[in-house]
């Protein structure tokens, strides 16, 4: 019985140093986050949670401190986990609340709204909370809207360009008509030679038929008229 109740407090002295210890690097996380020094926090409060992992105070600073270096998806990461945590609910809220944080600075706004809306089923007066909501709910439908007009603005350029493509396939289908047209040759088309020979042809039978005239006008001229008694 005396050795259990030796090991019961040597057990209690090492949870007791564990916890001094954690508090201990919880509180140099807190120093170095209000200087802004969120690097070093985060160091801290990470080196909290290798003495205590289930700490909830580690864990959420750490999640603060992640927020503040701009890690936004690590900090989601780390506050999603926090929200599994048995704790009471103005902490269940808080951490929601920083859950819908970080999800609206990584642009996952449906996600946001849904951790807004887990704060205020654990704190419904939370009016930071109601404001952080609207606004992610504002910002989901602006972008759903500008979605929208991307997609038809998107389905107009798809329809001109076949209008375009269906006028280049036109134009060279006419182009390719004409090009067969002028390569045929036309039936009653004859070369500038003949043409040539033709008109000198026309030329000399034209001046046949003058000469031919002029010697009918002559033998009229010749011919004597019976006088009439």
């Amino acid at each position: 019985m005396k050795y259990l109740l030796l090991i019961f407090i040597l057990l209690l002295n090492n949870i007791m140093v564990f916890s001094q210890k954690e508090k201990k690097y919880i509180r140099e996380g807190n120093k170095h986050f209000g200087k802004e020094e969120y690097e070093n926090s985060e160091v801290s409060y990470r080196k909290a949670l290798e003495e205590e992992s289930n700490s909830f105070n580690a864990l959420f600073n750490l999640g603060d401190a992640i927020y503040k270096q701009e890690k936004y998806e690590d900090a989601a990461g780390e506050f999603s986990g926090v929200t599994q945590m048995n704790t009471d609910k103005i902490n269940r809220a808080k951490t929601f609340h920083n859950l819908g944080n970080s999800l609206l600075k990584a642009n996952r706004l449906a996600k946001s709204i849904e951790s807004y809306k887990n704060a205020l089923r654990n704190n419904p007066d939370d009016l930071e909370t109601k404001y952080n909501l609207a606004y992610a709910q504002d910002l989901l439908k602006q972008q759903q809207q500008q979605q929208d007009q991307d997609q038809e603005q998107k389905d107009q350029n798809q329809d001109q360009d076949k209008e375009q493509q269906q006028d280049r396939q036109e134009q060279k289908q006419e182009q390719q008509d004409k090009a067969r047209q002028q390569q045929q040759p036309k039936p009653d088309q004859i070369s500038k030679e003949d043409a040539k020979r033709l008109l000198e042809a026309l030329a000399n039978d034209e001046k046949n038929i003058q000469e031919k005239i002029k010697k009918a006008k002559a033998k009229q001229k010749n011919v004597r008229t019976k006088k009439e008694w």
